[in-house]
């Protein structure tokens, strides 16, 4: 018996290194509208928090509503055609997912990220590996709210008892926290180790090699 039946993901900084093209999207919403680009480290702490609140804190302070609005339909559209243009899964990832599935481990991804990017990353880089994908979408609240972790285990047909959530931020520490679910947080995406501590990170992983050999030791002991 593995230590967790389920086993739900953060996408960006999780599985996918998504970074220099949500950066490249950002500068180029930003550039159409004159305002000044943002760096790829400045980016980074922008996400997390969904691509409205990136957009946000992209522009400078006290753009009016409407043309933050207009920026980020621009981010959007970009987005959507742009999204694989540097994006990658982190090393050792793919093994990772296709090591659970054979395990008989349920899979799946909720993000931050609009729905049809999630969905559409996760069916190009992944497929059948991750069954499961939920974006934000109107009508479910995004996270730290624990709608999408529920949403995710009921199309999975599973129980939160015997689930575990992985992330890489605050974000997912404090989703896991409301939904009831232990959470090991990863220190290779978008947070180091210090700043996940920082947040109450209770169990960290330096790769996914060692995240996979906690998943699917049998001695592991969940927490």
């Amino acid at each position: 018996m593995y230590p967790y039946q389920t086993v739900i993901f953060d996408l960006d900084g999780t599985l996918l290194d998504t970074l220099q093209d949500l950066a490249d999207s950002t500068n180029y919403a930003l550039s159409v509208h004159r305002m000044p680009a943002r760096t790829l480290e400045e980016v980074r702490t922008f996400v997390g928090n969904g691509v409205g609140r990136l957009i946000h804190l992209a522009v400078p302070e006290g753009t009016p509503a409407e043309e933050e609005a207009a920026c980020l339909a621009d981010f959007r559209a970009h987005y959507l055609l742009n999204m694989e243009n540097k994006t990658a899964p982190y090393p050792g990832v793919p093994a990772l997912l296709e090591h659970l599935q054979a395990a008989g481990i349920r899979t799946a991804v909720v993000s931050n990220k609009f729905d049809g990017a999630v969905k559409g990353l996760c069916q190009n880089y992944f497929g059948d590996r991750l069954p499961v994908a939920i974006g934000e979408s109107q009508g479910v609240a995004r996270k730290p709210a624990p709608d999408t972790v529920f949403r995710a285990l009921a199309e999975l047909g599973a129980e939160p008892a015997g689930a575990v959530y992985v992330g890489d931020s605050d974000v997912d520490i404090a989703t896991a926290q409301n939904a009831g679910l232990p959470c090991i947080s990863v220190s290779w995406g978008f947070r180091d180790a210090g700043f996940l501590s920082a947040h109450g990170a209770r169990q960290i992983v330096g790769s996914p090699a060692e995240l996979e050999a906690l998943l699917l030791s049998p001695a592991a002991v969940s927490q």
